[in-house]
């Protein structure tokens, strides 16, 4: 039986839905340490909205999140899951909601996660969001956690790919995360001095990349580094991806567009090509103290929406102050490079 205590405490949930980044755990560890100073118990739901799905609950306290601030990751575990996929999961998820005797649930996610949210929202669930994509390229915010951290994972590979380029007199070609915003390329280009930048905001003109190469190489340059997104595709051509199945949200899984492009620098240009793929390295690891601060200040301003019972809003970043947009605004369309400092890192191509 309960006692009297647990009956009359609030409770809140946490989870964590998509692909994972350094910070949620600063997001988590936040919202657990605000819940407990205002006497709500913290019920964290594993594995995003699976978790909702199946009840796979573990109840939470200031002692869980101790010592989790530098860990990468996400210590509620993550899935890819879509409850409006398949018939019959809303439902479930609504009716575990009840059965948690949840006054609200804290969603950590992008696009995909927080799109779930502001439609369960709309139909009734107390839900409000912390925004998480390392690709930055969520509304209303201008900045997510985790994209400091990935920025600096691929700058990192970039300055060591400089010295074994210029070693061996090669083109070395770096794909990095970004299926429909250029984020994590251009502003890592730009600070590890690459030499062209591919974006998917920007189809790829072959001939022009080629064509800056060959002119690097006649002044004497016998080394370049190209950092192109994985969502980049050629002019009149089609995203390279690994596999045509889709995801419970109706993403290919992308990659392979470093490689055709080695292939192509090597055929035109005649320059011995090598490429990196970056890949999930850019998510894992410690993050970055911008990425545990961030993180912290949304946990606690997501628990405030709570304790406010403002619902159906998303922490966000609004120049330096840390406010509330409307989820459905955040999720409405993506965010994508901005063409101002894309164009600074034009001047320093070739």
């Amino acid at each position: 039986m309960a006692s009297f205590e647990e009956t009359i405490m609030k409770k809140v949930g946490v989870l964590t839905g998509g692909g994972d980044c350094p910070g949620l755990n600063s997001v988590i560890r936040a919202v657990v340490r605000y819940a407990d100073k205002e006497g709500y118990k913290v019920v964290g739901v594993k594995n995003g909205w699976k978790g909702m799905i199946e009840n796979d609950t573990i109840d939470m306290d200031i002692n869980s999140v101790s010592g989790i601030l530098p860990k990468g990751g996400t210590i509620l575990g993550t899935s890819r899951t879509n409850p409006y996929k398949k018939e019959g999961q809303v439902e479930k998820v609504k009716a575990n909601f009840k059965k948690m005797g949840l006054e609200a649930l804290i969603a950590i996610g992008g696009e995909d996660t927080l799109g779930v949210a502001s439609k369960l929202c709309k139909e009734g669930l107390n839900v409000v969001g912390a925004p998480k994509t390392i690709d930055n390229d969520l509304s209303g915010t201008d900045v997510t956690f985790g994209f400091d951290t990935a920025i600096n994972i691929a700058t990192e590979a970039i300055d060591r790919l400089h010295t074994t380029a210029e070693s061996h007199h090669r083109a070395m070609v770096v794909e990095v995360m970004g299926r429909h915003a250029g984020w994590i390329a251009t502003e890592a280009g730009l600070a590890g001095g690459a030499d062209v930048i591919l974006i998917p905001e920007l189809p790829i003109d072959i001939e022009e990349v080629c064509e800056l190469l060959k002119k690097r190489h006649a002044r004497g340059k016998s080394f370049s580094i190209i950092v192109v997104a994985e969502g980049a595709k050629f002019k009149e051509g089609k995203l390279v991806k690994q596999e045509e199945k889709l995801d419970a949200f109706g993403h290919i899984r992308l990659g392979g567009i470093g490689h055709r492009l080695g292939e192509e620098i090597e055929k035109r240009a005649k320059i011995e090509t090598r490429v990196t793929v970056l890949g999930h390295l850019q998510r894992g690891g410690t993050p970055t103290a911008f990425d545990r601060v961030l993180g912290t200040r949304f946990g606690i301003k997501a628990m405030e929406l709570v304790l406010n019972k403002d619902y159906g809003k998303m922490a966000a970043l609004d120049g330096n102050k840390v406010t509330a947009v409307p989820l459905e605004d955040a999720v409405s369309k993506l965010k994508t490079v901005d063409m101002e400092l894309y164009n600074i890192a034009k001047i320093f191509f070739g």
